[in-house]
């Protein structure tokens, strides 16, 4: 490599770095706000929180990076241009295509890392942090109650605590519980001024000790209607008294809610393919069993119309409304609107149905082309920073940043969109997914040619000079200031 090739690498990576950093950590600062909020006092420390943004903070790599490859090619080229650099290289022959080849040669070398990061490591992340939240639930119960508030996650209990605190929220003041018994079972109620939780052997129960505190109970158990009236409430008090709760249930939903193993966020471009295989067989299954009722329907419909044409009969005038009598015509409206009524609900259902299959495929599909068109948008952002730099010649943080922001924001605002209407079923998701890019591409290649022309894109002067014969028109003459 010559000296100005690695002074050019070098002068990039220098924004480059810093850039990487200030839009990780703000983009980390998002994933805190909306995380924070259910994990701060709730018993972890904060190496396990940090640990666990620091898992789920990988996925925003995919947008960092290209963000980062555009701000930083601005500010370098527009450095390159404010420090006439940029002219010097051209005097001495050398063209504005070779000074952004070592450029172009290393953000290509940076989109197959997006790549590899976003199909091996940014999967196998998300994972982790599944896994983690997972290990909360089952091992830090305290996580799952809020102080002050009635708790109905365990299964037939209804819990409050007015307080938790102490090392991993284990320490409980004013403890209530309710067991949620039927009618004809005993009714429980526990209450007690302090509590802690402690390590059960069996990893699906939650082990209480309570103090200080008392069992009501009502021992209505069998006993007929008129004697459970009569009974009188029972009340033992206790100094210590020992609880446990199967949480097993929570555990498990818990599991089946985070798909630990089989979630397609958790796979390589390669496994979606598997994935969306099984996608599609599962869903012409679903379909085909939506439309059975509808062609059987359908078919014997058609049916009926055959018989009654090969009978040549005369057909009977039908009767109308208007002579049935008030019995049978309310008789008859009742009996057409239930039917209406359950075709509608039939109707409507297959269509949330279809809707809830299509939302599902398509975001899979989106997932696993996002993979690859990200690493193309790295060259996109690369192409159109470079070329505004060498054309708006001007560094630093002020008109760069602004217009790598905009550029951004369309971007952003694309994908979301395309998203949407793709979500819909309006869209097909592998064309959604790279609508933004291909907008974009058109963009830079003319960029780029504009650059490497040296136009004057943003000289006010020459759109002044464009626009002056009409604002003449319109305008009246001024006399000069020494004549008024």
């Amino acid at each position: 490599m010559k000296k100005l090739d690695q002074y050019i690498v070098k002068t990039f990576f220098g924004p480059f770095l810093f850039i990487f950093s200030v839009l990780f950590f703000i983009f980390i600062v998002n994933i805190i706000w909306t995380q924070m909020s259910q994990l701060t006092g709730k018993g972890l420390t904060y190496g396990e929180i940090s640990k666990l943004l620091f898992y789920l903070g990988m996925s925003v790599v995919s947008m960092v990076l290209p963000l980062t490859i555009l701000l930083s090619s601005i500010m370098t080229f527009g450095d390159f241009g404010e420090r006439y650099e940029l002219a010097a290289m051209k005097a001495a022959g050398i063209s504005l295509l070779r000074v952004m080849m070592p450029l172009l040669i290393t953000v290509s070398f940076l989109a197959g890392i997006l790549f590899l990061f976003s199909n091996n490591i940014i999967p196998d992340f998300q994972r982790k942090a599944k896994n983690m939240l997972f290990n909360i639930v089952s091992s830090k119960p305290a996580l799952n109650f809020t102080p002050g508030v009635f708790i109905d996650q365990i299964s037939g209990y209804s819990v409050k605590f007015d307080k938790i605190y102490g090392e991993g929220g284990q320490k409980l003041e004013g403890v209530f519980l309710h067991k949620n018994a039927s009618p004809y079972d005993n009714q429980q109620t526990i209450i007690a001024k302090k509590g802690k939780f402690a390590n059960a052997e069996d990893r699906n129960y939650l082990k209480l000790i309570l103090y200080d505190g008392y069992v009501y109970e009502d021992n209505i158990s069998g006993k007929p209607y008129e004697e459970r009236k009569k009974q009188p409430n029972q009340s033992v008090k206790f100094d210590s008294l020992v609880y446990h709760f199967d949480i097993s249930e929570l555990i498990n939903n818990a599991i089946e809610k985070e798909k630990i193993t089989e979630d397609y966020r958790f796979q390589t471009y390669g496994e979606v393919n598997g994935t969306l295989e099984k996608n599609r067989k599962s869903n012409l299954v679903s379909l085909t069993s939506m439309a059975s009722p509808v062609i059987s329907q359908t078919n014997n419909y058609v049916q009926y119309i055959d018989k009654t044409k090969q009978q040549e009969k005369v057909i009977k005038e039908p009767y109308k409304i208007d002579t049935l009598k008030k019995d049978k015509k309310l008789e008859v409206l009742w009996s057409a609107y239930n039917k209406i009524e359950t075709l509608k609900a039939a109707t409507d259902s297959n269509e949330t149905a279809i809707s809830d299959i299509v939302k599902s495929h398509n975001k899979i599909v989106m997932y696993q082309q996002r993979i690859v068109s990200y690493s193309f948008t790295c060259i996109i952002f690369f192409l159109i920073g470079a070329s505004l730099g060498s054309i708006i010649r001007k560094g630093g943080m002020g008109l760069p940043v602004i217009i790598a922001i905009v550029i951004f924001i369309i971007f952003y605002v694309l994908n979301l969109t395309v998203e949407n209407i793709s979500w819909k079923g309006k869209l097909n998701p592998y064309l959604a997914a790279w609508i933004p890019n291909i907008v974009l591409f058109p963009f830079s290649v003319w960029i780029t040619y504009k650059a490497l022309t040296d136009s004057q894109l943003f000289d006010i002067e020459k759109y002044k000079a464009l626009f002056k014969p009409l604002i003449d028109k319109f305008s009246k003459p001024k006399e000069h200031q020494r004549y008024q």
